[in-house]
């Protein structure tokens, strides 16, 4: 399983939905969710998107998806460095 910083993705998720102009409705409506509470829910780090519903997150805010991947990686390399270290 995939495992990465999910607070500091959904911060950068939510500045990228804001600066595209777009809330959290606007975003569930066109994802095709009844709610807007799921978008909150992965904004604030509760919930992980599923990798299809990141792809199309990242093409409605019309953002590079280098910038997600770095998020991820980034917090792959912490994650993996910290477990390695511990199990010293």
């Amino acid at each position: 399983m995939l495992e990465y910083d999910r607070k500091k993705l959904g911060a950068y998720l939510k500045d990228v939905r804001e600066q595209a102009e777009l809330t959290q409705a606007d975003v569930s409506q066109k994802l095709g969710y009844t709610s807007p509470q799921f978008i909150s829910n992965i904004e604030r780090g509760i919930s992980v998107a599923p990798l299809k519903t990141l792809a199309r997150m990242i093409g409605l805010y019309k953002v590079n998806p280098e910038s997600v991947v770095k998020i991820i990686l980034e917090s792959q390399r912490k994650l993996l460095r910290e477990k390695l270290t511990r199990s010293r």
